[in-house]
C-alpha cells in the first residue's frame, strides 16, 4: 500500500472528486481527515470507512482561523500530519458582464486563498515529515471557458502558486507541491448541474466526440488514482509540477471536424 501509515487531510472530501481521492487514500493505507460542509454526508463517509481511519471537521474554510482548525484537529486525531489536498472550491459561472468585484473576490478566497492559507497552516508539520501538498485546480486554468472567467483565473493563480511554492517549499523545507488539473469529470455536482440546464439523466452517454473522445468523460476515481501516486513517496523529489488529466490536449488541440456545440 502506497500511502500506509500516512495522515492526510482532504478539503472538501464529502462529495465529488475529494471523497473519491478519501476513500483512495485508505484503500491505500492512510489515516484521513474529511473535510466539508456536507455534515450528513461527511459522517456516512467515515462510516463507511471506519472511525480508526477517518475523522470529519465541517467548516467553512473562509472562516477565520479555519485552516489552523484543520491542521490541529488531523494532529490531535492521528499524531501527525504527513499531506493535505486542496480540493475543496466554488464551481460557478461568471463572466466580465455579470460578476461583481464581490462576487470575483469570493472566488478568490476559496479557490485560492483558502489553499494558501492551509498551506501555511500546515507547513510546520509538513516540514517535520517531509511532507507533500497536492492541489486539485482545473484545466480552465490556463485560459478558461467564456462563462467561467473568475472561476478559471482562480485557478490560474492556483497553478502560479504550485509551481512557486514547488520550488520555494522543496529547497527550504523539503516539502513537495504538486497540482492536477482534471478536465470534464462525472461528479454529482455536474450531473446535478446539466439536470438543472434540462439534460435528461442519460446526458452523460450522449455527448458529441468534441468532448468525450472516448465516448465518456472521467470519473471521480481517475482523478483519485493519480492524486496517489503524487501523495506517495513514490512521487520522490518531483515538485512544482501541474499534470493536466483530460482525454485530449487542452492546449493546442486540433480543431475538431465534427461541429456540434455542447454545453460544457
Amino acid at each position: 500500500m502506497r500511502l500506509e501509515n500516512k495522515v492526510i487531510v482532504v478539503t472538501g472530501s464529502c462529495t465529488g472528486i475529494g471523497k473519491a481521492i478519501i476513500r483512495r487514500c485508505v484503500a491505500e493505507g492512510a489515516s484521513v481527515l474529511v473535510h466539508g460542509l456536507q455534515a450528513s454526508l461527511g459522517e456516512s463517509l467515515v462510516a463507511e470507512l471506519g472511525s480508526d481511519r477517518a475523522a470529519l471537521l465541517i467548516e467553512d474554510l473562509t472562516n477565520e482561523g479555519a485552516p489552523q482548525r484543520l491542521v490541529e484537529f488531523a494532529v490531535q486525531r492521528f499524531g501527525k500530519l504527513d499531506a493535505i489536498v486542496n480540493n475543496a472550491a466554488l464551481i460557478a459561472t461568471g463572466t466580465i458582464q455579470d460578476t461583481s468585484a464581490e462576487r470575483f473576490n469570493e472566488f478568490i478566497r476559496i479557490n485560492t486563498l483558502a489553499p494558501y492559507l492551509l498551506i501555511r497552516a500546515a507547513l510546520p508539520e509538513l516540514r517535520k515529515r517531509r511532507g507533500s501538498v497536492l492541489n486539485i485546480g482545473s484545466v480552465n486554468a490556463h485560459c478558461g471557458e467564456p462563462n467561467l472567467l473568475p472561476y478559471s483565473i482562480s485557478k490560474g493563480a492556483l497553478m502560479t502558486m504550485t509551481r512557486n511554492l514547488g520550488d520555494t517549499l522543496m529547497r527550504e523545507d523539503g516539502v513537495r507541491v504538486n497540482q492536477i488539473n482534471p478536465g470534464w469529470v462525472l461528479t454529482e455536482a455536474e450531473n446535478q448541474r446539466k439536470n438543472e440546464e434540462g439534460l435528461g439523466d442519460d446526458w452523460a452517454s450522449e455527448l458529441p466526440k468534441n468532448y468525450a473522445p472516448s465516448g465518456r468523460i472521467l470519473e471521480p476515481r481517475e482523478i483519485a488514482a493519480a492524486a496517489a501516486y503524487w501523495l506517495s513517496d513514490e512521487c520522490g523529489p518531483v515538485s512544482g509540477q501541474v499534470v493536466d488529466l483530460e482525454q485530449y490536449p487542452f492546449i493546442g488541440r486540433n480543431p475538431p471536424k465534427d461541429k456540434t456545440i455542447f454545453s460544457e
